[in-house]
C-alpha cells in the first residue's frame, strides 16, 4: 500500500481510527468463516458518509483494495482481505436515524445490529422481521450486503423484502441514493435490489431505509420428535400442503439435538433422530389453531412425540435450542465448518439422505440443521483438530459434492450465507459462464478500478 495513500486515509479518519500494526490487524484478518484468513495492509473506521467517500476516492486513485466490513460474523469469507488492502469497518456509523410508525419504516446506519433494531422497533410495537442466527452481533449493513435470511424466512421473507432505499458510496467516491420511503417505485433499474446481496463488491452502504411490520399480538411454539430427519422433512411438506404458513419451521438432526442438549440442558429428547421446531404468530386464536393443526400433521406423519409450549418462557427456550445449534456443535472439536445449501422444499428429505451418503462416502460425520420451511439446510462438519489436514480435505470434498447435489435437485449453493470467497469456486457450476460474464460487466460498471472486495463476486 503506497505511503501517500496511507497518509491520506489516516488524515481523513484521524490517527485514532487508522490501524496498521501487526497486533491491530490480527482481529481483522478473518471473519467467522473457518479456513480463510488474510492480513490487510490497514484498517480504517470512518465516522460518516463523507469519510467513507474520501477513503474510497483515495483507494481508487492509488489502486488499493477496500473490503467493507461490519461485525465480521458472515460465514462465507466475504470480509476477508484476500488480496490485501484496507478493511473499511463501518461500526462507527451506528445510529437509528428515524423510526416512522405511520409509514412502517426506519432509517438506519449500517453499524446498528439486527437485534438492536428489533428491540427499538418493538418499543413502537413494530417488527423487524429478518432474524439471522447471529442477530446479536450481525450489523444491518452486513445483513443487507449478504441478503441474510433467518428463522422467520418462510412467512416473512428475507432481508431484500424489507429494503426500500439505500444511500451508498461508489468506489470513485460519488454518493448515490436508491429507492426511498415508498413501497411502490418502478422508476429506472432497481439498483436497491441489485446492491442488496452484492457483498460489498459494487458500493458501500452508509444508510438504509427499511420496512417494518406491525408486531404480532402473540406467538406460540411447538416441537415434534421424529425417528429420522427424512421423516421430519416429509412432515414439513405436509404442513405447507395443508395451507399452513408457519412463522417458524426449523429442524435439527440427531447429532445436533444431542449437542444442543449437552450444551444448554433444555430437556430435549435425545433418543430421537430429528427435532422439528414449529411455531406461528398473530392473534391468539389463530396461533392456537395453527399449532394444533401442525401438531396433528406431525402426529399423522409418525412423530414420536409432539408438545407445544404453554408459556412464553418455554417457547423462548425451544427457540434457543435452534439458535444455539452452531455453538453447541462447535464445542465438539477445534474446527467447525458450517455451510448452507438450499433445495426446493419438497426435496428436503432427498437432500438430507444425499448429505448423509456423501458424508459416509468421504468418511466424515456431518450434522444438519436449518430452516425446514424454505428448504435451507446447514450441513456442519466438526473436526477434532485444526491440524488434521486429511479430515479437513475430506470435509471440503464432501461439501463440494453437497453443493453439486443441491444444484442437481434444483437448488442453490447458498441460500443465505452468501458467496464470498468460500463459495466462489462453485459459482460457475450453478450460474454458468454466460451469467458469470454478465456479473463481471456489472462489476466493471460500478467499480472500473476493481478495488471493492476483489476476489469475490464479479471478480
Amino acid at each position: 500500500m503506497h505511503a501517500t495513500a496511507r497518509a491520506a486515509m489516516r488524515s481523513v479518519v484521524g490517527p485514532g481510527h487508522f490501524r496498521e500494526t501487526d497486533g491491530e490487524l490480527v482481529p481483522y484478518s478473518r471473519d467467522a468463516t473457518p479456513l480463510f484468513h488474510a492480513r490487510p495492509d490497514a484498517v480504517v473506521f470512518p465516522a460518516d458518509t463523507a469519510e467513507v467517500a474520501a477513503v474510497l476516492d483515495i483507494a481508487t486513485r492509488y489502486a488499493v483494495p477496500v473490503i467493507p466490513r461490519g461485525a465480521g460474523s458472515n460465514l462465507c469469507a466475504a470480509t476477508v482481505a484476500s488480496r490485501g488492502g484496507v478493511v473499511l469497518v463501518l461500526t462507527r456509523l451506528n445510529q437509528i436515524l428515524e423510526i416512522a410508525p405511520a409509514e412502517l419504516l426506519v432509517r438506519i446506519q449500517p453499524g446498528v445490529t439486527s437485534a438492536a433494531l428489533a428491540d427499538a422497533a418493538a418499543r413502537d410495537n413494530l417488527l423487524w422481521a429478518p432474524d439471522p442466527g447471529s442477530r446479536t452481533v450481525a450489523t444491518i449493513g452486513g445483513t443487507i450486503a449478504t441478503n441474510a435470511g433467518g428463522l422467520r424466512g418462510l412467512k416473512y421473507g428475507v432481508t431484500r423484502d424489507y429494503v426500500l432505499g439505500l444511500e451508498a458510496v461508489l468506489p470513485t467516491g460519488e454518493v448515490i441514493r436508491t429507492g426511498g420511503r415508498l413501497h411502490k417505485d418502478v422508476a429506472g433499474y432497481d439498483l436497491t435490489r441489485l446492491l442488496t446481496g452484492s457483498e460489498g463488491t459494487l458500493a458501500v452502504i452508509t444508510e438504509a431505509t427499511l420496512a417494518l411490520r406491525p408486531a404480532p399480538a402473540t406467538a406460540g411454539t411447538g416441537v415434534a420428535y421424529f425417528p429420522d430427519l427424512a421423516a421430519a422433512g416429509r412432515a414439513v411438506t405436509a404442513i405447507i400442503a395443508a395451507g399452513i404458513l408457519p412463522a417458524t419451521l426449523e429442524f435439527l438432526d440427531r447429532s445436533c439435538v444431542r449437542a444442543v442438549e449437552d450444551f444448554a440442558r433444555l430437556g430435549l429428547r435425545t433418543d430421537a433422530g430429528a427435532l422439528l421446531l414449529f411455531g406461528d404468530d398473530g392473534e391468539s386464536d389463530t396461533v392456537a389453531r395453527a399449532l394444533e393443526r401442525m401438531s396433528d400433521v406431525c402426529t399423522a406423519h409418525h412423530a414420536l412425540d409432539v408438545t407445544t409450549a404453554a408459556e412464553v418462557a418455554q417457547a423462548e427456550a425451544l427457540l434457543a435450542a435452534r439458535r444455539c445449534a452452531l455453538p453447541a456443535l462447535s464445542r465438539l472439536g477445534e474446527l467447525t465448518i458450517l455451510e448452507d445449501a438450499t433445495v426446493p422444499r419438497p426435496r428436503i428429505a432427498e437432500m438430507v439422505d444425499r448429505i448423509d451418503a456423501i458424508g459416509a462416502h468421504h468418511g466424515v460425520t456431518i450434522a444438519t440443521f436449518g430452516h425446514a420451511g424454505d428448504g435451507n439446510l446447514h450441513p456442519t462438519c466438526v473436526v477434532k483438530s485444526q491440524d488434521d489436514a486429511d479430515t479437513i480435505a475430506r470435509a471440503e470434498s464432501a461439501f463440494a459434492d453437497i453443493f453439486a447435489a443441491a444444484i442437481d435437485l434444483g437448488g442453490t449453493i447458498t441460500g443465505e450465507h452468501g458467496v464470498g470467497a468460500a463459495k466462489l469456486p462453485y459459482l460457475t457450476m450453478q450460474l454458468g459462464a454466460d451469467q458469470i460474464t454478465l456479473l463481471r460487466r456489472l462489476k466493471t460498471a460500478f467499480d472500473p478500478a476493481g478495488i471493492l472486495n476483489p476476489g469475490k463476486l464479479g471478480s
